[in-house]
């Protein structure tokens, strides 16, 4: 039964999980001023009943927002906002991890208070643009990195990962999916450096192993996590080589002591098996083993947890539209359908206001 595969516990790590219903990260843009508020607190507090909630990106230094309204993990104030959220999840007996996602490229000059151009590996432009108020800008040519750059970003991880067990945070998870700054130097396509950062497969491995050293040392391996998207094409992806790029990038990780590595598919199975064979550690799988939008159900994370393809299922829009997914899926359904005019931006609506079951199975 899926209520079996997905409702058991699960240990990744130092983390003791309830079940295996993890909450997907999902940039929602509602944090004014790179602050989290009230309304944000109750979001996740709503969805306190995941084996674990992974909150959106959220920027390890001003240059690594790539968005308007998302949340920063740099400041105080940014510590002292997220700790309203950590608060809030624990009292409902909830565990939280925050994602740590430098954007890199996907960035641009109206989001800096000095204007800068975005950082990268390489100076190539992802094609992408940037939404703001003033209507959409397009991504400029990003500064390719320094290696005293390179040094500042692997230190603006771990030092937002430190201010994470600051804000009550039970673990971190590094956004190395989705085309962003990990994601970046591990692909061919954006990473075109001759130096020890670049080139062979090893090289471009490099910056995402010294990000993964330096926030395993800063708050313990156990507490730390790894997302990765294999083959993904968002953002101006286009890898060459994903086969033996993850094959070699789990390689590498399999001496690590992680709390887990978090696989999101894209009609990438086979890649999501090479991996699952070499990193033996606690597995995160989004599952999509198909192409397309369509979002990931109970039945396909059941099938991956049976298979032993899996440790842990996240889902992202089951989550975001039904705060209370474990009882649904106890009791066979129903689920609401997530309203995507409000996935960005805005007020409670489509974001607190989703329906729970009480006790006779009816949405109110």
């Amino acid at each position: 039964m899926i209520v079996n595969e997905l409702l058991t516990p699960v240990t990744a790590g130092e983390l003791a999980l309830p079940n295996r219903l993890i909450m997907a990260p999902m940039t929602r843009s509602r944090a004014r001023g790179g602050l989290v508020g009230e309304l944000t607190a109750e979001y996740y507090a709503q969805r306190a009943g995941a084996g674990l909630i992974i909150t959106e990106g959220t920027q390890p230094c001003v240059i690594g927002q790539g968005y308007i309204d998302t949340p920063g993990l740099h400041t105080p104030e940014q510590v002292t906002a997220w700790r309203l959220v950590t608060d809030a999840v624990h009292r409902r007996g909830g565990r939280i991890a925050v994602q740590i996602m430098h954007s890199g490229r996907i960035g641009h000059p109206w989001l800096y208070p000095a204007g800068e151009l975005p950082l990268a590996p390489s100076a190539i432009c992802s094609g992408e643009r940037l939404y703001t108020p003033e209507g959409l800008l397009d991504h400029p040519t990003p500064r390719e990195m320094t290696l005293a750059d390179i040094d500042q970003a692997i230190e603006d991880f771990a030092s937002a990962a430190r201010l994470a067990m600051d804000a009550g945070f039970d673990a971190v998870e590094l956004h190395g999916a989705s085309g962003y700054l990990i994601h970046q130097f591990l692909s061919d396509n954006t990473n075109r450096r001759t130096d020890a950062y670049g080139g062979s497969v090893a090289g471009r491995l490099r910056f995402a192993m010294e990000v993964v050293q330096a926030v395993s040392d800063a708050i313990g391996p156990g507490r730390t996590g790894l997302r990765i998207s294999p083959g993904i094409t968002y953002n101006g992806m286009n890898e060459s080589d994903t086969e033996i790029l993850y094959t070699e990038l789990a390689r590498a990780l399999a001496p690590h002591d992680l709390a887990y590595v978090h696989v999101s598919e894209n009609d990438t199975r086979e890649v999501t098996k090479l991996i699952r064979e070499l990193w033996q550690g606690p597995l995160i799988l989004n599952p999509h083993p198909w192409s397309g939008e369509e979002p990931a159900n109970p039945a396909d994370g059941a099938d991956a947890l049976r298979s032993g393809l899996a440790d842990a299922i996240s889902f992202g829009r089951l989550w975001l539209a039904n705060p209370d997914l474990p009882a649904r899926i106890a009791a066979g359904g129903p689920y609401s359908e997530a309203d995507p005019s409000t996935f960005y931006g805005g007020d409670h609506r489509g974001y607190t206001d989703y329906p729970v079951l009480p006790a006779d199975g009816a949405d109110r």
